[in-house]
């Protein structure tokens, strides 16, 4: 028996007589060797996207996103220093050869705002894959979704590669896709807000018509939330309040880790259809009478 992977997916090939401990134990070495997450034309094996926010201090910053494991770090071009070298830096802690540094575009309520601020990231060298944040309201954070689509046009033309934190809207996520944004990242709940899923619903819906990497990003408050993204086929999670805020911001990044994990594995292994009623564990032939 083996395991092709098929993209991020896999079909498993070999004897029909294999047991069913084999199959398990084959598919599940394969997929935790095998599985990666491809993002813009690069592969990463965690699918964990952590931000650098709120941290008490850059040494802190630094721990929780090695606890996690995370290959890809989300930085506020205008709230934190990654520009002025003469200054304390946060790439002074953050290794860009090691990370993938995404620069976002937090704080910015216009399309007009978000253009600058990606393209001033790209001139001062960081990349020209960006994070796209409008923000639509002051009190929820709730993303405006024409001025997201706007800037978006616009980036897209320029030759960014962009991914949108957007609602938790089919048809605003098909809409960026369309126009070639790199990945989509529909919200689970507001920014910071830590009260997990609210509509796995659309989630599915969302990941059944995507061509694109979708990336839960905002309101994950705990491990079980972040696994529960990744049971629903999203691609990857993105937090940073979850980590930064717990009491123990390095042990909650290490329990995301895990996670992201365990929830990437559950869905590739493929759970039970819930029943209402009971269904006896063991077999019911060859019972002694």
């Amino acid at each position: 028996m083996s395991v092709e992977a098929k993209g991020t997916g896999y079909r498993l090939t070999g004897n029909l007589h294999d047991s069913p401990a084999e199959l398990r134990a084959g598919v599940a070495v394969a997929k935790m060797d095998e599985d990666y997450f491809e993002l813009a034309g690069r592969r990463y094996r965690s699918r964990l996207i952590v931000g650098t926010g709120k941290y008490r201090d850059f040494a802190q910053t630094r721990a929780a996103v090695e606890a996690s494991g995370a290959e890809i770090v989300t930085v506020a071009v205008r709230r934190v220093n990654i520009t002025d070298r003469s200054r304390e830096n946060l790439l002074d802690y953050l290794d860009p050869s090691k990370y993938t540094i995404l620069p976002n575009t937090a704080g910015c309520y216009t399309a007009e705002e978000a253009v600058r601020t990606c393209r001033l990231a790209r001139e001062a060298g960081i990349g020209d894959m960006v994070k796209l944040e409008v923000i639509g309201d002051s009190k929820t954070l709730f993303p405006d979704v024409p001025a997201t689509l706007e800037a978006a046009r616009i980036l897209v033309k320029e030759g960014f590669k962009v991914l949108p934190y957007i609602t938790d809207d089919p048809v605003a996520c098909l809409r960026l896709q369309e126009m070639g944004c790199v990945a989509v990242m529909p919200l689970a709940a507001p920014i910071g807000s830590g009260l997990g899923i609210r509509n796995p619903y659309n989630l599915r819906i969302i990941v059944e018509n995507a061509k694109v990497p979708v990336i839960v990003d905002a309101g994950v408050g705990t491990a079980s939330d972040a696994a529960e993204a990744m049971e629903l086929g999203c691609d990857a999670v993105l937090m940073n309040t979850a980590i930064a805020g717990a009491k123990d911001p390095i042990a909650m990044a290490r329990a995301m880790k895990l996670a992201v994990e365990a929830g990437r594995l559950a869905y590739l292994a493929g759970r039970i259809e819930p029943r209402l009623y009971a269904t006896a564990s063991s077999p019911l032939t060859g019972i002694i009478r």
